[in-house]
């Protein structure tokens, strides 16, 4: 029993990682995680030739089946859809593990993996992610090689328009932020509107709960005044901070002493291109608990 508790304690992280990118929701993916768990003392680990093969297998079909049922749920969603977020260490991270986490653990990867159905982000995510071969694809999905070949190529086309196009140095976008928090702080309009690419883009989720977009905003002059709008109501006790959201340094917005929004934003390296405002209350919290916790 101690020796399956330690192999399930190693690969706990990897597994987590395929169920949270999978679903877009930590809370969803721990319960895959738990219920692997459970399937894995069912099966008797000390019969499984292969632990990590076992387990991520498992760990993928549960993901499908879940994302499945998730699906039909997140189609009757009030208003705009996006992942949960999390706070990552970025203190603790290599810059190598910075960037690598923020080209496949950001906000907006996650959202645009939305538009795969369950297996093919699934394959896609295990090829292009965890450097699956396809060998250990087909065992997954229990489909053949070349199906499996095929099912990736396809979702590679159909992410091709729709992926973020920039793969900005860490170090780059970090400056970024913290320009465009600081002119935020120093209520500079200006600043803020000349830091964010005309085209950019803001999706906001609300989850009905509270008040949010129910389409895109287009615009970098619309957002950076939309921002900096929670400026000019010093009464309400604003207060920003950065913090890693997803990878990559983002914006949490507290009003009052409590959290109202977690930001994630996209950049090309000069400017903000794409704004990702969570603020449905129970995606965030988690984060809030956390932080309350001095688990941050």
């Amino acid at each position: 029993m101690d020796a399956a508790l330690d192999v399930f304690t190693r690969l706990r992280p990897r597994l987590l990682g395929v169920a949270y990118r999978m679903l877009g929701s930590l809370a969803e993916a721990e319960d895959v995680v738990q219920d692997v768990w459970l399937g894995w003392n069912e099966a008797g680990p000390a019969q499984v030739d292969d632990a990590e093969a076992w387990l991520v297998v498992a760990a993928t079909r549960r993901s499908i089946d879940r994302l499945r049922r998730a699906r039909a749920e997140r189609a009757r969603y009030v208003g705009l859809w996006l992942p949960e977020p999390v706070l990552t260490d970025e203190a603790a991270a290599t810059p190598e593990q910075l960037q690598e986490a923020a080209s496949d653990l950001s906000i907006a990867f996650l959202t645009v993996l939305e538009r795969l159905a369950p297996e093919a982000r699934a394959a896609f995510l295990l090829r292009e992610v965890f450097d699956a071969d396809y060998a250990d694809i087909a065992r997954t999905l229990d489909k053949s090689e070349a199906a499996c070949r095929q099912i990736v190529h396809r979702a590679k086309a159909q992410l091709r328009e729709e992926r973020p196009r920039y793969r900005v140095p860490a170090q780059a976008h970090q400056r970024l932020m913290r320009r465009f928090v600081e002119a935020w702080n120093h209520r500079d309009l200006r600043a803020m509107t000349a830091l964010m690419a005309d085209s950019a883009t803001l999706v906001g989720d609300g989850g009905g709960i509270v008040t949010a977009f129910v389409e895109p905003m287009v615009g970098g002059a619309r957002i950076a005044q939309l921002l900096f709008a929670s400026t000019l109501r010093p009464e309400r006790g604003l207060r920003i901070e950065l913090a890693t959201i997803n990878g990559r340094l983002g914006v949490l917005r507290y009003f009052g002493g409590e959290l109202e929004t977690a930001l994630s934003y996209d950049s090309d390296g000069e400017r903000i291109v794409g704004v990702y405002a969570q603020r449905n209350p129970d995606k965030l919290r988690r984060i809030a608990s956390g932080l309350a916790a001095g688990l941050r």
